[in-house]
């Protein structure tokens, strides 16, 4: 059999249309398949796609790099709404093509499931209302990524406003909140209209390929195949009984270090334990190098695997007027290599953040050693694992020489990072139980309706902090977070990972050579294996289960207390009654 004569390099479809690409696609579907030849027809398919997707990703990339530069935007959206939508049609053709000849191997078993439920979902009229949906989603990239706010004389991006929010002084703590929240109040109902438009688009999908709602349809879209709607909400209510409780723990303590008498929203950043915000690094320069050190001493391996993304150029880390915001890692299929995306200001949680996405970079580095591009990426579950895991096992490579925390500040750096993974666990929980409440109340598409709902979530899992006279600021938080908008019901796999990423960290207080060992190991299985296979591989256990859950916060809150018990005799630490005197002020 011929294989088609594919180009060298992905930088040959940079300005493709789908015209340019569809010839290809044709030639592998008119080519006769058998057991002679199947595996060279995969292998020439894989490469196909791995070339395409390449290419869109590098537009992706530009795009969000500078989403004021209109070329930019026309390239991307010509991938995202025309040439990816377009590209799946014809890869659900072929995986038919492959299914009916009968074809399997034990490696490619996940993947064949993940074709026939390809096959099940899809329907051509979805085609056209997913290069609608991205077109939107680069329009909410376009509003955000626009967004400036005047700070002291000077209009900053408003990640350059998050240093002001660990001020020592309250009052410049709360101008930094109110002034991070004004943009998304100013245009609250632009996006709600947005968002709308999203909704309807994705429960009209979801009815085109004949499920209720878009939360049934996500489920086999997103190929969960290893648990269920129902395990979701036991989520919610393991982490209301366990983590909520836990967080009003932790920010009771706050409260009562910072010497106040409430905690307000702009009291959750500041260090109750230092005078000042540690600065981890200056410059991205000193942020990445100072990594590659902290990488090299959790295992050689990845420390040369993120000297290569330093050699070529495969970071972007600072913020910067025109950036998208958040952060990200986008793997380069054909050439094996990730890139990372970032808006560092110079805070302990960007530390965290390239750490975060370090895992996930080391997590495409692993897994390209699968030979076809469907055997490489497992589920978000297990992606995320790789990023959390990472953030918990480097947490010891932190301190001087050779991390980037004096031993003082290592150990607040410690604290603020142990408590936010607590944090983080009630926001995931609401984030997941709003988007269900969303696709599934029937009142997702009544903006009023969704807002009022954000709010009684947050009552529900987001305690000890008053928010009184900031309904508005509050609501607002669900705004900007940008994967409602743009990647819908992505965000249970956070709560999923972290609870599998705690238990590779309680592994690694017994034993860290081995886990950081069983950690690769897992990340080099791809997709090749089951999602439990995948945790059970890195030394965990895929659960719901309140009383799991509940030991590893346990475990969780007993570190923060040995740490609280070494902080207060630092020095330069005030105490609670200058705290106060000073916040009355």
């Amino acid at each position: 059999m011929s294989v088609p004569d594919l180009p060298e390099s992905p930088s040959a479809f940079a300005k493709a249309n789908w015209a340019d690409v569809v010839p290809y696609f044709d030639e592998l579907a008119g080519q006769p398949l058998d057991s002679s030849n199947v595996e060279a027809w995969l292998q020439a398919w894989s490469r196909l796609e791995e070339l395409v997707t390449e290419a869109a990703a590098r537009a992706m990339i530009a795009y969000t790099i500078d989403t004021a530069d209109t070329e930019k935007e026309a390239d991307h959206l010509r991938f995202s709404t025309e040439v990816l939508p377009q590209m799946e049609e014809r890869s659900v053709a072929l995986a038919k093509r492959l299914l009916d000849s009968g074809y399997s191997a034990p490696e490619l078993e996940t993947t064949l499931a993940r074709f026939r439920t390809q096959i099940g979902i899809f329907r051509d009229e979805n085609v056209r209302i997913f290069a609608e949906l991205e077109e939107h989603s680069a329009r909410y990239q376009r509003i955000t990524g626009t967004i400036m706010v005047e700070w002291e004389g000077v209009e900053r991006p408003l990640p350059q406003l998050q240093p002001f929010l660990k001020s020592s002084d309250r009052a410049v703590r709360e101008r930094a909140f109110r002034a991070s929240s004004q943009p998304y109040i100013d245009r609250r109902d632009e996006l709600a209209e947005l968002f709308d438009q999203m909704y309807q688009l994705r429960q009209r999908a979801a009815r085109n390929a004949g499920f209720p709602d878009f939360r049934d349809y996500i489920f086999p879209a997103k190929f969960r195949f290893d648990y269920t709607p129902e395990d979701c909400e036991r989520f919610h209510h393991a982490v209301e009984n366990t983590v909520a409780p836990a967080v009003e723990r932790v920010l009771e303590s706050r409260r009562q270090r910072l010497g106040l008498d409430v905690l307000r929203p702009w009291d959750l950043a500041v260090d109750p334990y230092r005078p000042k915000a540690i600065r981890p690094f200056n410059h991205a320069a000193e942020l990445v190098g100072t990594a590659q050190r902290v990488f090299q001493n959790v295992d050689p391996e990845l420390g040369r695997e993120f000297q290569v993304m330093i050699d070529e150029g495969l970071l972007d880390l600072e913020s910067r007027k025109g950036k998208a915001p958040g952060g990200y890692c986008e793997t380069l299929h054909y050439n094996g290599r990730p890139f990372i995306f970032m808006n560092a200001v110079g805070l302990v949680d960007d530390v965290n953040t390239l750490l975060h996405e370090a895992g996930h970079a080391f997590h495409a580095f692993a897994a390209h050693d699968q030979p076809l591009i469907w055997q490489r990426h497992p589920g978000s579950e297990a992606a995320e694992l790789a990023s959390m895991s990472m953030e918990l096992l480097a947490a010891p490579h932190l301190t001087q020489p050779v991390g980037y925390f004096a031993p003082e500040d290592a150990l607040s750096a410690r604290l603020e990072h142990l408590e936010d993974v607590l944090l983080s666990l009630v926001h995931i929980a609401s984030v997941d139980a709003f988007q269900t409440w969303i696709y599934t109340s029937g009142k997702g598409g009544d903006a009023a309706a969704r807002d009022a709902e954000w709010l009684r979530l947050r009552q529900r899992f987001e305690r000890g902090v008053d928010w009184t006279g900031l309904a508005e600021e509050r609501v607002a938080r669900w705004y900007r977070q940008l994967h409602i908008f743009l990647y819908p019901f992505y965000y249970i796999e956070y709560g999923i990972a972290q609870i599998g990423a705690l238990q590779v960290w309680r592994n690694s207080l017994e034993n860290p050579t081995e886990a950081v060992a069983q950690y690769r190991e897992a990340l080099a299985l791809g997709a090749v294996h089951s999602l439990p296979r995948i945790y059970e591989t890195a030394g965990a256990k895929l659960t719901f289960d309140e009383t799991a859950i509940g030991e590893l916060v346990e475990l969780v809150e007993r570190e923060i207390a040995r740490i609280r018990s070494k902080l207060p005799t630092l020095a330069g630490t005030q105490s609670p009654n200058k705290a106060r005197a000073a916040n009355r002020t």
